[in-house]
C-alpha cells in the first residue's frame, strides 16, 4: 500500500487478468461507499478503488487542486503497471475522472461521471466551508450529511448507514477536507466540456440538491458522446441509496462502451434496479482560432490573472458588487487595481497569502481605512488564517498603531468572524 505524498491508498477486487475499473469516492466518503457495487462489478472487471488523501486512513498529504489529485492517481496507477481503464467517479471523484478524459484521453477507455458537475456550485460557497472546518472542525459538515447526500425517506428508514455515512466524514482529516474544498472553488471545466472524446455516462439521482440534474444536463450538453441517466428516488450519495440501480448503469454502460478490445463483456442483465436514459443532441465542438499576439497582452494576462486572484481572495460576491457598481467614471480605477494590486503585487510569489492577509490587516489597521478591514478578515480566512492568529495581528497593531485604533479594528473583526465561523443552521 502506498504511502508517499505523490501516491494514493487503494484496493484492488476482481480477477487479476480482466481489465481495470477505476471507481473514484465522493468528498467526506471512503472507497466503501462503493461496497454495494463490487460484487457485481468485480465479476467483470479488476476494480481498483481509492480513497482522497486524509480519508479513511489515507495518509493525510493535502492535494492542491483536482489536477493533483488526477495526478496521484496516475502515479499510482503507474506504479503498478495499469495503463488502460475505465473510471467512474462520484462528485469530486467526478471531476478527477473528467480532469483525465481531458488531459490524458489515450489512457481512459469510457466515463462515468455520478453526480458530478462542471463546476461545483461556487468558489465562495466552497471556501466558505474552509472557512467552517478551520474554526469548528468536522462535526458541523458531518451533522449535515443526512440532509445533503440522502432522501428524507432513506435518511429515516436507514439509520445504521447514515451514522456509518457521518462517522466517514468525522474521521477524516480537516486539512485535507480543507484542501479539498479550495479544489474544488478553483474547478471549473465548462469551457472544455467539448474536449472530452470518450463515451460518458452522466449519472444523477433524481433529487440530488448538490448537484442534480440541472448540472448533469450541463455535462451531457458539452460532452460530445454523453447519455443521461437519472435515478429515482436517490440523493447526491446515489450508489449507497440506490445499489442495484446505479450498478445496473454502470454495467450496462461499460460493458457496450469500452473503447478497445478488451472489455468484450457480454451485456449483464437487470439487477433489478430502475433508472430512465434522456435523450440527448450532441453538441459540435466549435474551435477557435488563437488570437493573435499583441501590445496589449501583457496588460491583458495581468488583469486577467488579478481579476482570479482578486475572486479567490475576497471572494465572487465582493468583486461581482464592486464591478457592477462601477461606471465609466470609476472603471478606471478598478482596472487599475485589479492589475496592479491584485496582478503584480498579490500574485508574487514572495509571500504566500497567509502572509500577504497578516501584512494587509496591519496596514488597514495602521492607516485608518476601517471601512475596507472587513473583506480582508473575510479574505484572511480565506487564506487559512484562524480566528487566534488574526487576535495576534490586531494585538500587534494595538502597539504598533495605537490602542483606539485596534479596538476599532477587534470589534469590526469580531463581527466578521462570528458571522464567517457559525456553522450554517
Amino acid at each position: 500500500m502506498p504511502q508517499g505524498p505523490g501516491l494514493l491508498q487503494y484496493r484492488f477486487d476482481g480477477p487479476d487478468d480482466a481489465p481495470v475499473l477505476v471507481i473514484g469516492p465522493s468528498l467526506g466518503t471512503t472507497w466503501h461507499m462503493w461496497d454495494r457495487q463490487i460484487p457485481e462489478l468485480s465479476q467483470h472487471w479488476r476494480v481498483f478503488r481509492y480513497d482522497l488523501p486524509g480519508h479513511g486512513g489515507a495518509p493525510a498529504h493535502p492535494a492542491t487542486s483536482v489536477a493533483d489529485l488526477a495526478d496521484r492517481l496516475l502515479a499510482t496507477l503507474d506504479s503498478l503497471g495499469v495503463q488502460r481503464f475505465g473510471y467512474a467517479g462520484c462528485s469530486i471523484g467526478g471531476a478527477v475522472g473528467a480532469v483525465l478524459a481531458l488531459r490524458h484521453p489515450h489512457r481512459v477507455a469510457s466515463l462515468a461521471l455520478i453526480a458530478a458537475s462542471p463546476r461545483f456550485g461556487s468558489a465562495d460557497e466552497f471556501r466558505q466551508r474552509g472557512v467552517v472546518v478551520r474554526s469548528n472542525g468536522l462535526e458541523p459538515i458531518a451533522r449535515a450529511v443526512p440532509e445533503r447526500w440522502f432522501t428524507p425517506g432513506f435518511a429515516a428508514a436507514q439509520p445504521a448507514i447514515v451514522e456509518w455515512s457521518v462517522q466517514m466524514v468525522r474521521t477524516t482529516d480537516p486539512g485535507c477536507y480543507i484542501a479539498a474544498c479550495e479544489a474544488l472553488a478553483a474547478f471549473d471545466i465548462r469551457a472544455e466540456l467539448p474536449r472530452i472524446g470518450v463515451p460518458t455516462l452522466v449519472l444523477v439521482g433524481a433529487e440530488d440538491t448538490v448537484t442534480g440534474p440541472a448540472e448533469a444536463r450541463t455535462l451531457v450538453a458539452g460532452i460530445p458522446d454523453a447519455r443521461l441517466a437519472l435515478v429515482p428516488g436517490a440523493s447526491h450519495l446515489a450508489p449507497v441509496e440506490q445499489p442495484g440501480a446505479v450498478t445496473d448503469l454502470l454495467l450496462m454502460h461499460f460493458s457496450t462502451s469500452w473503447q478497445d478490445t478488451l472489455a468484450a463483456i457480454p451485456v449483464p442483465p437487470s439487477q433489478g434496479g430502475t433508472a430512465s436514459f434522456v435523450p440527448v443532441v450532441p453538441v459540435a465542438e466549435i474551435a477557435s482560432a488563437p488570437a493573435a499576439p499583441d501590445a496589449a497582452a501583457g496588460v491583458r494576462d495581468r488583469y486577467d490573472s488579478g481579476m482570479r486572484v482578486r475572486r479567490e481572495v475576497l471572494g465572487d460576491a465582493h468583486v461581482d458588487a464592486a464591478t457592477a457598481a462601477s461606471d465609466a467614471f470609476t472603471d478606471d480605477f478598478q482596472d487599475l487595481l485589479t492589475r496592479y494590486a491584485w496582478g503584480e503585487v498579490w500574485s508574487r510569489e514572495g509571500l504566500d497569502r497567509r502572509a500577504r492577509s497578516c501584512v494587509t490587516l496591519a496596514a488597514v489597521v495602521g492607516s485608518g481605512h476601517l471601512g475596507s478591514l472587513a473583506q480582508h478578515v473575510r479574505a484572511a480566512l480565506r487564506n487559512g488564517l484562524t480566528p487566534a492568529e488574526i487576535k495576534e495581528v490586531l494585538l500587534q497593531t494595538a502597539v504598533y498603531c495605537g490602542i483606539p485604533a485596534a479596538g476599532a479594528a477587534f470589534t469590526v473583526a469580531q463581527s466578521v468572524i462570528q458571522e464567517e465561523t457559525t456553522p450554517p443552521a
